[in-house]
Formats: C-alpha cells, sequence, structure tokens
C-alpha cells in the first residue's frame, strides 16, 4: 500500500485563523435559527396551519428523501463553481423558503416549500464541507469540523430555548417570529460566508498512470472522471457510505425515540426527553474537539468509528435495561446513563467519520463526495423514525439489543470498507496541477 504522510494534529493553543473564525460564527448564527425552527414547527404546522400529523410525516419523509438526492449534483455544482458562492446561495435561497413558510396555509404548498428546504439544506452542507476543504489545511480538517459541530450544539441549543419560548406562547405570532429568526439566520449565513477568501473551482484531475508509462488499471474512480458524477459509480466509497449511514441511525434515538420509550413506560419523566437532549448537546458542545485529537488519519478514523460501534451497544444495552420493571428512580438513572454513552459513542463517529469522508475524496471532487457521504443524514432522517419505532417501541428490550449488535457491527465494518476504498489510491488519483488546487486558507482579519 502507498505511503500516505502522517497528518498533523493542531495544538489546543493554535489559535483559529481568520476563516475558521468567520466559519464558525456562520455555523453558529445558522444553528440559532435551525434550533428554533426544528423546536417549533412541528406545533406550528399542525396546531396553527392545520396539517395531521400523518400529512406533516409524509411530508417530511418525502422532502428529505429529495434532500438526499440533491446533495450530490449541488455538490457538484460547488465543485465546479466555487464552494463559497455556492454555499452563500443556497443558504440565501434557504433564508427565502423558511420566509415562505410564514404564509403556507395547506399541505400541497407546504410540501413543495419542504422539499425546497430540504434540497437547500442538502446542498448547503455538501458546499459547506467542500468550503471547508478549500480553506482548512488537509491535517487540521477534523480538528476544524470538530470545532464546527462543538459551534452547531451551542447553536442548536440557543435556538431551541427561543424556539421554546414560541411554544410556550403558543400563539400564531410567536410561531411566526421564530420562523422569522430562522430565515434571518439563513440570510445572515450566506452575507457571512460571502467573507470567506474565495477558493477556485476545481478542474478534474487527470487519470494517473504507473510510473512505467503503463496504461491505468481500467474504468474506476479515476478514469473519465472529469465527466459526470463520479462518485456514484464509486462502490468502495458507496461501501463507507452506507456503513456510516447504518451509525447514523442513532440520530432519530434523543429526538423522537426516547421521548415516546418514556411517555409510554413512565409518563411521569416526560420532562426527561428534553433533558436528555440538552445533556447530549451540551456534551458535544464541550467534548467534541477533545474527543477529535484522536483521529488523525485513516487507521486512527477507522478505530474511533469501531470503538464508537461498541459504545453504542454499551448504550442500547443500558437503554434495553430501562424495560424492566425497575422503580422510577431508576428508570430516570438508566436512561441518563445511556444517553451518556450515546453522546459518547456520537462524537467518536462523528470525529472519525469527518477524516474518513476527507480522505477517500479525490481534491477536485471534495463538493459531490461530501454531498454523496451526507446522504446518510437524509435516509437516517426519513427512514430511521419508521425503522426504530417498530424495532424499539413493539420489540421492546429485545430490540434495543438488536440495535446494539447492529451498531456494533458497523462500527467493526468500517475499518475493512476504508481499507478496501483506500487500496491502490494512489493509482488513480493523480493529483490536479497546483494553478487548479483549492486556494490555500487566507485569513480574513
Amino acid at each position: 500500500m502507498a505511503h500516505h504522510p502522517r497528518s498533523i494534529v493542531p495544538s489546543r493553543r493554535t489559535p483559529l485563523s481568520g476563516s475558521q473564525r468567520t466559519l464558525a460564527t456562520a455555523q453558529l448564527v445558522s444553528a440559532i435559527g435551525d434550533g428554533a425552527y426544528y423546536t417549533s414547527s412541528a406545533l406550528y404546522f399542525t396546531r396553527i396551519v392545520g396539517l395531521s400529523p400523518t400529512r406533516l410525516g409524509l411530508g417530511l419523509a418525502v422532502a428529505w428523501a429529495i434532500g438526499s438526492v440533491a446533495g450530490v449534483p449541488l455538490g457538484h455544482l460547488a465543485d465546479r463553481r466555487g464552494p463559497r458562492g455556492t454555499a452563500a446561495a443556497l443558504a440565501l435561497v434557504t433564508s427565502v423558503v423558511v420566509a415562505s413558510f410564514l404564509v403556507v396555509d395547506d399541505f400541497l404548498p407546504f410540501l413543495v416549500a419542504a422539499c425546497l428546504y430540504a434540497t437547500a439544506q442538502s446542498g448547503l452542507s455538501a458546499a459547506r464541507q467542500a468550503l471547508v476543504g478549500g480553506l482548512v489545511p488537509e491535517g487540521e480538517r477534523t480538528a476544524a469540523l470538530a470545532r464546527l459541530q462543538a459551534t452547531l450544539n451551542a447553536g442548536l441549543a440557543v435556538g431551541a430555548a427561543l424556539g421554546g419560548v414560541a411554544l410556550t406562547v403558543g400563539t400564531r405570532t410567536a410561531f411566526l417570529a421564530a420562523f422569522t429568526l430562522t430565515a434571518l439566520g439563513f440570510l445572515a449565513t450566506g452575507l457571512i460566508l460571502l467573507r470567506l477568501p474565495a477558493v477556485l473551482p476545481a478542474v478534474p484531475a487527470v487519470e494517473a498512470r504507473p510510473a512505467n508509462g503503463a496504461p491505468g488499471r481500467g474504468r474506476g474512480r479515476g478514469q473519465g472522471r472529469d465527466g459526470g458524477f463520479a462518485v456514484l459509480a464509486d462502490r468502495r466509497y458507496a461501501l463507507v457510505t452506507l456503513v456510516n449511514t447504518v451509525l447514523l441511525l442513532r440520530m432519530p434515538l434523543l429526538s423522537l425515540v426516547i421521548p415516546l420509550w418514556i411517555a409510554d413506560r413512565a409518563p411521569q419523566l416526560g420532562w426527561l426527553g428534553s433533558a436528555l437532549f440538552v445533556l447530549n448537546t451540551v456534551g458535544v458542545t464541550l467534548f467534541q474537539v477533545r474527543t477529535a485529537r484522536a483521529v488523525t488519519g485513516l487507521q486512527s478514523a477507522a478505530r474511533a468509528v469501531r470503538q464508537a460501534g461498541a459504545v453504542l451497544l454499551a448504550s442500547c444495552a443500558v437503554f434495553a435495561l430501562s424495560a424492566a420493571p425497575v422503580p422510577v428512580w431508576a428508570m430516570a438513572a438508566l436512561l441518563v446513563g445511556g444517553a451518556v454513552l450515546q453522546v459518547l459513542g456520537e462524537m467518536k463517529q462523528s470525529a472519525g467519520s469527518w477524516q474518513i469522508a476527507f480522505d477517500l475524496a479525490p481534491a477536485d471532487r471534495l463538493g459531490q463526495y461530501q454531498g454523496f457521504f451526507g446522504t446518510g443524514v437524509a435516509v437516517a432522517r426519513t427512514a430511521g423514525p419508521l425503522l426504530l419505532t417498530t424495532l424499539l417501541l413493539d420489540g421492546g428490550g429485545p430490540g434495543w439489543l438488536v440495535l446494539g449488535v447492529l451498531f456494533l457491527a458497523a462500527g467493526c465494518a468500517m475499518g475493512p470498507a476504508v481499507r478496501h476504498a483506500e487500496r491502490d489510491r494512489s493509482s488513480w488519483l493523480a493529483p490536479a496541477p497546483a494553478a487548479t488546487m483549492p486556494a490555500p486558507l487566507t485569513p480574513t482579519g
């Protein structure tokens, strides 16, 4: 296997560059808006607009299914037109779409707006990842993404508190104020992103040839990459993405499954669902950067994901114990213990997956590759609720154990999948000419 230089772990004392501070500011502002939206939107559309929960769920499932498909072409657009302008434009589109929610009064307009929202969000995520790839040196990307994730969670907490005010007041005006905050947040995000230095659009790399001048190894990731969406033909990267998607099924647990689990088994602990969500948010805000320091390359990233699978299994086992006939205080303790293990597994899985997603993507295709990798989030949001409510709420303790084993299997499978994707990477990935590589990190301050 070809030798790859060791990534350099930035010191915890290294100050953030101007570009990274700007990225963090944009992340914080958009996350505050997101927090307000996610907290208040379900009740707004059901109580104020009058949609049934079934139609709301159907609309969101359709929207995120479409959004999962949009990530690759919009990521490709970021590669070809430049990630800064694409990310800023998609943030502005999101602002306009959220503003349109203010006048939605029926299912069909809601469905159209929701599809546009999910599409813009998926594209924004891919473009923002490509922007990080262009502005942050290779050895510092995982640490930078950890800081952005911590910032995201801090913003979500603030936004959720503001959305909670709208829920408490409960009037149409209060809900519209929360939506207005979200729209203004994404408007500000787009303007902030435009303050970043431009990243030159990528020019497709040519197919690599062995040193002896012989033809390449045949059609694969290198050959023909300058036409169309190469990531769709990259089966090795697709396998890695699939494994990561299985681990992302953890996403609906705290936001949906645990509150329903508590309501079914201990209604007097209904407040604990929100408390566990806050615990998760605070944990990621405080410890994600520290957790990511152990990830310095593909080997350590695969190890972090394997550890995440084991920790998530332990978390599911603790949650399974809460299905037993135990006192209320014991059930509360088990739920808190399971949530603590879950946030630890989440942070390890996130740090490892960031490194893997970037290191296995061609430098000239970061946008579309990140867009494809990000489809796992949309799939987890679309299929996760139905799958997990059936498995866990109907299956009880054994269902939790089945889910835990699935997490462990996915965590253990990531290492072989990464090694398979990395195999002979240098033989098909030719570096683009220096003039066409993304612009280096340039401080804005």
